[in-house]
């Protein structure tokens, strides 16, 4: 059997509109007063912003290093209190027990471990597989294969993304705390569909940037009235609610997509390739 597009849309909206509320309460909590908060007391983010409105790579690259390098110890906050937020979402929408608020957080703080190993491990394989295939192609002196090699590594990337992206439920949803299995797991759930499954994604993905990128561009406008500390202030909060409403949007998409899965392997059905 075969991932239904229609379906799993339908089924996050469903999810969406039975738990709005909620998830929009944690993802102010969890995703938007963080982000928000960091944009506005790092004053190196407005260096980031000219940056990247050079459109120069390296300087880019440079700014992301310098503030990486000062402020990492916020991103791995950030990162532990977001990763505890998404988990106990995902529990809250599909657990079967219904939990509460607070047993979903705590579902979350417990998965977070192995949430971080899974992505961790995740963006070794990536980084080890693409370095090999740019190392290759690089090798050669050849232009051509060098830019094949690097199609190459952001096609396998995408697969291996897709195949990879139902992790986080299995954890959360599953209670599969280790990130290996519940690696496997997510491979082993998308397997046949990872074309259908990554063309949904990126569905989603364009719908989003597009919708994203005209309130960016009203709401910028509108506080950029107020002058320059209103342009900033407005922009820390416009893109914290993005962030916020991005991360409910996946949720649902995730904890939706995984259910679908779970109903198609339930069955006995022949071996399909990807």
């Amino acid at each position: 059997m075969k991932f239904d597009l229609d379906t799993a849309w339908k089924d996050t909206t469903g999810l969406l509109s039975r738990n709005l509320g909620l998830l929009a309460v944690l993802a102010g909590v969890f995703f938007f007063l963080p982000y928000a908060g960091f944009m506005i007391a790092v004053p190196e983010m407005g260096t980031m912003q000219s940056a990247q409105a050079s459109g120069d790579f390296e300087v880019v690259m440079a700014a992301v290093t310098e503030l990486y390098l000062e402020y990492w110890w916020v991103f791995l906050l950030l990162a532990l209190i977001q990763g505890v937020g998404l988990l106990g979402m995902l529990a809250l929408v599909r657990r079967r027990a219904n939990p509460t608020v607070g047993e979903a957080l705590a579902t979350g703080a417990r998965s977070v471990p192995s949430y971080i190993a899974a992505q961790l491990l995740q963006t070794a394989l990536i980084v080890i597989v693409a370095t090999l295939l740019l190392t290759v192609g690089a090798l050669t002196g050849l232009n051509a294969l060098a830019v094949l090699g690097g199609i190459i590594a952001f096609v396998i990337t995408c697969y291996i993304v897709t195949k990879l992206s139902l992790a986080a439920p299995v954890i959360a949803i599953e209670g599969q705390l280790n990130p290996v299995k519940a690696l496997q797991r997510s491979w082993s759930l998308t397997r046949g569909n990872s074309m259908r499954l990554f063309l949904f994604y990126l569905l989603l993905t364009v719908a989003f940037i597009v919708v994203s990128a005209v309130v960016s561009l009203v709401l910028g406008l509108v506080f950029a009235l107020a002058g320059e500390q209103g342009a900033l202030l407005g922009e820390a909060i416009v893109s914290g609610l993005l962030n916020a409403v991005m991360i409910v949007l996946m949720v649902c998409v995730m904890a939706a997509v995984h259910t679908q899965f779970s109903r198609l392997t339930s069955a006995p059905q022949p071996d399909a390739e990807d």
